[in-house]
């Protein structure tokens, strides 16, 4: 799942954390411990089809308990379990600072588009978010464009127009910069250059874009113009509360308050041992500063509210707890098999477990198992930099590091698409469609009926073109 930016730290922490588990497998959770988030998933799959209101009410008690069984069990069984439970609130914290201070701030910027929903129309605002989600980021460009998307779709608006916001821009379009997606940006504080997620995926990032876009309005097309309204007086697009684009840039550029990007930037978590940093302290203020200064039109005209973030916080600090044994097994896993890997089932496996996982450690866990292959160190920026530019392989006949580490990227940003949990942006975009009153596809609709008939064959497609070795 995409959640967070994390601190260098959180990276470092992971990736030592892998080579330990190697060398020491009786550290590990055991398996039984994973059952705690698969009931957590199972209950926010089911919660709200088959006990709507029961849910609504106890779910947040039902995450807290079931992620503080696997908290108790760390810090009074796990070794170095205080630890990990720490940076795991750390990244937490993380996570919660910044979607925050993008859902508030975009909350206050109402984008009036004056024309009513059309193949065309959508097609083309679908593309501006895909594009906006590389400078905004996922979570910021899904805020900002979700309501005008719904309204100018207002009385014929399908479940397929929900989900299809979901892949393209709270997904895949932010896969072309370490800004769009929480992998990608680890990547860059790891040594990986700016540019080269632009240069090295825009092809795939656009033969995906163009066949998602494509077969959408293919479906708006037979969906037909519904009960389409009038559209909103007035000739093009206009925007209220266009101040709050000036905090949304600042909210963007305190992501890159980073030892790893500012040489001798302070950290709060070293110097007093907090669980999170000044860069934390900060998004959280400016949610607070875009709360106060919003233009009240463009909150009403947004009908904005705090529900969908206080359900994400709710849920996802038990996904984010009770994913710990997960994530631990599945980096020793990758630690200890490394030698078998290919790019086929790098791709292929960084894919899958991004889509109910957080994607950002299972990237880190991978990139760290990858590196193995080529007797690279994880925390040595300049040989990131090599990998990054592709070194050969010393096993013969094998693909260079590049390869790898494209594979690895691409599939833990696209794959966060393949289900609600596997991005944060995904949840919030579904609760403000149910909050508009939309027919929107359960958990398991969504996966059955969306993103595997239609996101596995795109994906398969890029393995035969890009990573079938």
């Amino acid at each position: 799942m995409s959640n967070s930016f994390h601190p260098l730290e959180h990276v470092k922490a992971a990736a030592v954390s892998a080579v330990f588990m190697l060398q020491s497998p009786h550290h590990l959770p055991p398996l039984w411990l994973i059952a705690p988030f698969l009931l957590l998933l199972l209950m926010i799959a089911t919660g709200p089809l088959l006990y709507h209101r029961f849910w609504e009410e106890h779910y947040s008690r039902f995450s807290i308990g079931l992620g503080g069984v696997v908290a108790l069990y760390y810090g009074l069984v796990m070794e170095h379990g205080i630890r990990i439970l720490l940076q795991t609130l750390e990244e937490y914290i993380s996570f919660l600072a910044l979607i925050t201070a993008l859902f508030v701030t975009s909350g206050g910027i109402l984008l009036r588009i004056h024309k009513r929903g059309t193949p065309l129309i959508n097609g083309a605002l679908l593309f501006c978010g895909a594009l906006f989600s590389n400078l905004i980021g996922t979570t910021g460009a899904s805020m900002l464009f979700i309501r005008p998307y719904l309204r100018i779709n207002e009385g014929r608006i399908k479940p397929f127009h929900i989900v299809f916001f979901i892949f393209i821009v709270s997904n895949i379009g932010g896969a072309l910069t370490p800004i769009g997606d929480p992998p990608l940006f680890l990547g860059f504080l790891k040594g990986v250059p700016f540019f080269w997620v632009l240069s090295k995926l825009w092809i795939p990032w656009l033969i995906t874009l163009v066949s998602l876009l494509l077969l959408f309005m293919a479906f708006d097309i037979m969906a037909g113009k519904g009960e389409i309204k009038e559209p909103e007086t007035g000739v093009g697009v206009s925007v209220v509360g266009a101040k709050s684009f000036f905090i949304l840039a600042v909210v963007i550029g305190a992501v890159f308050l980073d030892p790893a990007v500012i040489p001798g930037f302070s950290s709060l978590q070293k110097m007093f041992h907090l669980p999170f940093g000044i860069r934390e302290l900060l998004l959280f203020f400016l949610a607070g500063v875009a709360w106060k200064s919003a233009d009240r039109e463009a909150l009403k005209g947004n009908k904005f509210n705090f529900s969908p973030i206080r359900e994400v916080a709710f849920l996802f600090i038990g996904i984010f707890a009770t994913m710990i044994p997960a994530l631990e097994l599945v980096g020793a896993y990758a630690a200890s098999h490394v030698g078998e890997f290919s790019v086929t089932r790098f791709y292929w496996m960084t894919g899958a477990l991004s889509g109910v996982l957080d994607n950002a450690p299972t990237y880190l866990n991978f990139l760290a198992g990858a590196l193995g292959k080529f007797g690279v160190d994880i925390n040595q920026v300049s040989d990131i930099k090599q990998i990054a530019e592709g070194i050969r392989s010393p096993v013969p006949g094998d693909v260079t590091s590049d390869i790898y580490l494209m594979a690895i990227s691409l599939a833990s940003v696209f794959f966060g698409s393949m289900t609600y949990i596997g991005n944060a942006p995904n949840f919030m975009v579904k609760k403000i469609a149910v909050q508009a009153k939309v027919d929107v596809p359960d958990f398991f609709e969504y996966i059955y009926k969306y993103s595997l008939p239609v996101l596995v064959p795109v994906f398969a497609l890029l393995w035969c073109l890009f990573f079938n070795y």
